[in-house]
């Protein structure tokens, strides 16, 4: 069984990409991963791909794709895809990439939280630099103001984390995202979590419900 995670950020797709991997045994597919190995190996993909990520480029669809087939011939069953696709264009790709290992994109799991909520999310976000550790400004506070609970770190908010970039993070979103949401809704296998009033374990709940676990 393969599984997709379709949600904005701030709405919580990373939190339920762990719990799937450590209770359901799903296997996380990081395109992230599959870049730093073609890369460090050298191929001639990962040479490519660093001639545009090193002039702070977008990898093009048709080279993110040959990246993503070359994975896929490793393990091709049991994934979780949360970030890729990221265009109608991917989307269609890794349909005809799956169908020619004989897989398939078994549930598409949308997480579907208010702008508001996520502004305030993303925006309330305060990240140790050391451990890495994430707390929040009001809902998850340190226990010392701006400190690490952890390791006494001086807490930071990443630079896209600053509201007027979070807004253009959403809107980035939803534009690119509208069309694989459109893509994947009639599918069968599609579940549109309603997730604004929702806590991490309910959402996980509905989640397990949707797969039949």
């Amino acid at each position: 069984m393969n599984i997709m995670l379709l949600g904005a950020p701030g709405s919580g797709k990373g939190t339920q990409a762990e719990k799937l991997v450590k209770e359901l045994d799903f296997i996380q597919f990081s395109t992230g991963d599959l870049f730093r190995k073609e890369i460090s190996n050298q191929t001639k993909l990962g040479v490519l791909a660093a001639s545009y990520m090193n002039e702070g480029n977008l990898v093009p669809d048709d080279l993110t794709n040959g990246i993503v087939n070359e994975g896929l011939k490793t393990q091709s069953d049991q994934l979780i895809f949360d970030g890729y696709p990221r265009t109608l264009n991917q989307a269609i790709a890794l349909e005809e990439m799956l169908t020619n290992l004989n897989s398939k994109i078994d549930y598409i799991l949308f997480i579907d939280v208010d702008k508001e909520i996520l502004l305030d999310r993303i925006a309330g976000r305060m990240i140790c630099p050391k451990c890495k550790a994430s707390f929040h400004l009001t809902n998850r506070k340190p226990k010392v103001d701006g400190i690490c609970d952890f390791d006494g770190t001086k807490l930071e908010r990443r630079p896209d984390d600053e509201p007027a970039k979070v807004l253009v993070r959403l809107e980035t979103y939803e534009a690119d995202t509208k069309p694989l949401i459109d893509f994947y809704s009639s599918r069968p296998g599609f579940i549109h979590i309603k997730a604004t009033d929702m806590d991490v374990d309910s959402i996980f709940a509905v989640i397990k419900k949707g797969l039949n676990k």
